[in-house]
């Protein structure tokens, strides 16, 4: 994740860090903003793309779901889910497809993110997702931050899965936990192929050039980024998961709608 300083938040939230202005019409007998017509549900446009969402689940380094996740869905901009669906096309005459974990992230979700990472004595997850750093350097070291693209509609979170596909089975919460840069048969199991770590890996082995990642993950990184690169996304360096469609169509803005089909006024 991104971070800013405080000053530019400040700025951000002085001129209206929602959305324009006819974003923040609320859903009907809710108060929630709606989503501008320039997004849609992945679904819509690609249903062969798989979805993990997980953030509305206890498997995520908070070990509770985030605010804002009322549906396991992807919500991204129009121009995003129109070039996954091309990324899609590509990985599946390799014999792949496309997993999202992460899409549109509302603000209200990264906000519970850093109460999270401010409360020190919460811990309970630390053996999966940040098993080598001390909580008191996610902030310093860019792990959580005040904001993150994926409020803005074009960033998300994905894998490869190779095909025919199996699920992923559920989390239990209070299971037994395995640092997320383990080799993959000690990890958390995930029908993802091996790209060195987990999602979400507080961990500079999640770097996605990382020197120390070669073989067989190495060329798993290399391909994701050969499929999505074309078609526009740009990776983040310090995750292999994260990439965002560039030019975004929302550049400078961040929502806070909920992720529910209801967001989505031209789906209702």
């Amino acid at each position: 994740m991104r971070r800013l300083g405080l000053a530019a938040v400040a700025l951000l939230t002085a001129v209206g860090l929602a959305a324009p202005a006819q974003a923040h019409q609320g859903r009907p007998g809710s108060g929630d903003p709606e989503a501008p017509r320039a997004f849609v549900a992945l679904a819509d446009v690609d249903p062969t793309i798989i979805q993990e969402i997980r953030y509305i689940t206890p498997h995520d380094f908070m070990g509770e779901p985030a605010d804002g996740y009322e549906m396991p869905m992807c919500i991204v901009t129009r121009d995003t889910a129109d070039a996954l669906h091309r990324a899609q096309r590509t990985a599946l005459r390799r014999g792949y497809s496309l997993k999202v974990y992460d899409c549109y992230r509302p603000q209200r979700a990264v906000d519970h993110f850093v109460r999270w990472a401010e409360d020190l004595d919460d811990q309970r997850m630390k053996a999966e997702f940040y098993p080598r750093v001390d909580k008191t350097r996610l902030f310093d070291d860019g792990y959580i931050a005040e904001q993150s693209g994926h409020s803005r509609g074009s960033t998300i979170d994905l894998t490869l899965v190779r095909l025919p596909a199996v699920p992923t089975r559920p989390y239990v919460p209070g299971e037994p936990l395995t640092p997320c840069y383990g080799p993959q048969d000690e990890r958390f199991p995930d029908n993802s192929i091996d790209m060195g770590t987990g999602f979400d890996c507080f961990d500079t082995l999640a770097h996605t050039d990382d020197p120390r990642v070669t073989g067989v993950q190495r060329e798993n990184r290399d391909l994701l980024r050969d499929i999505l690169s074309p078609q526009g996304f740009e990776n983040l360096p310090e995750e292999w998961w994260h990439y965002t469609l560039e030019p975004e169509t929302f550049p400078d803005t961040y929502f806070d709608f909920p992720i529910s089909r209801a967001s989505l006024p031209h789906r209702r």
